[in-house]
């Protein structure tokens, strides 16, 4: 990194070099469908895909020197030339927009690619309606740097209930506790979770995705919850225990609050049938949950907002 510029202090004093920090360049939130019709049953992939650049751009910041600057423009028409070999996983299109262009200009070292995937289901086994379905969305994020590959996978927006199984007892209680204990309660959040790759070589994306998917769902509902926080330390688990590939889970899961609604002002009892959903305040909860010995400190992270 070199100077920039000098700036003078009081009574004309040199201060400090101002110079170019860390920076990246692309085009965000490209929106891209892919239909499939080499049959005469179609299929769609709904993506939105950003592509950022990392390297030499410098002389751009300071000078107004484009030599090196490859146009957003140019990034958004790339990511819609590679759909039309088709897009495969969000995982492996990350991958290949990071090969293309680390490997296709000397001066780009690297870049954060990412994408989320929105899915659409048929209407009644249809070869070319499609309804689309909001329950969640597919995510990954992948950070390059030089030859090393840093991948996250994750799944937000996937809603999950369930009626009982669950408890919430033996908590602190100080003057301002009103909340009651309880051995019997609806537990409900909506999953955001993301996991990290030791490797991306080899690697069945899609084929993982639906593995982990499963298994966060299987734990939710399996699981006797003495409190949120079990229930998301055994996703995590399961997860890590089925995929050797994956070095750790990251969950933010809201508690999705349900009240027992009091009838008893109009004569009726409610045995834990009727309940009040609320939307505001929720508790939030999360976790990494992490192999032995791991310090969940890849770079990757740095570039992804939010806990998880």
């Amino acid at each position: 990194m070199t100077s920039t510029t000098h700036t003078a202090g009081a009574g004309g004093a040199e201060t400090a070099r101002i110079v170019l920090g860390p920076n990246q360049y692309g085009k965000a939130e490209v929106r891209l469908v892919k239909v499939t019709r080499d049959t005469a049953r179609h299929s769609i992939e709904d993506l939105s895909v950003t592509s950022q650049l990392h390297g030499d751009f410098e002389a751009a910041h300071t000078e107004g020197n484009n030599a090196h600057v490859v146009a957003t423009d140019t990034q958004k028409n790339t990511i819609y030339a590679f759909a039309r070999d088709g897009v495969s996983s969000p995982e492996a299109f990350l991958l290949r927009l990071a090969e293309h262009f680390t490997s296709g200009f000397d001066w780009v070292s690297g870049g954060r690619w990412a994408a989320e995937q929105y899915f659409w289901n048929r209407i009644s086994d249809h070869d070319h309606a499609f309804a689309k379905d909001k329950s969640e969305v597919r995510t990954a994020v992948l950070l390059a740097e030089g030859s090393g590959r840093h991948l996250v996978a994750g799944i937000s927006g996937l809603t999950v209930l369930k009626t009982t199984g669950s408890e919430f007892h033996g908590f602190p209680r100080d003057r301002y506790t009103t909340l009651g204990e309880t051995t019997d309660r609806i537990l409900a959040t909506d999953v955001s979770a993301k996991w990290r790759y030791g490797s991306v070589d080899g690697i069945d994306f899609n084929a993982s995705y639906a593995s982990v998917r499963q298994l966060m769902l299987d734990a939710f509902a399996n699981t006797h919850s003495l409190a949120l926080q079990q229930t998301m330390f055994e996703m995590g688990k399961a997860v890590l225990a089925a995929h050797p590939e994956i070095e750790e889970v990251r969950l933010s899961l809201p508690n999705n609050h349900h009240f027992l609604v009091d009838l008893e002002p109009f004569g009726l009892d409610n045995p834990g049938e009727v309940f009040f959903a609320a939307d505001r305040p929720y508790g939030l909860i999360e976790a990494a949950v992490q192999r032995e010995g791991s310090t969940g400190t890849s770079p990757v992270w740095n570039t992804i907002a939010g806990f998880c």
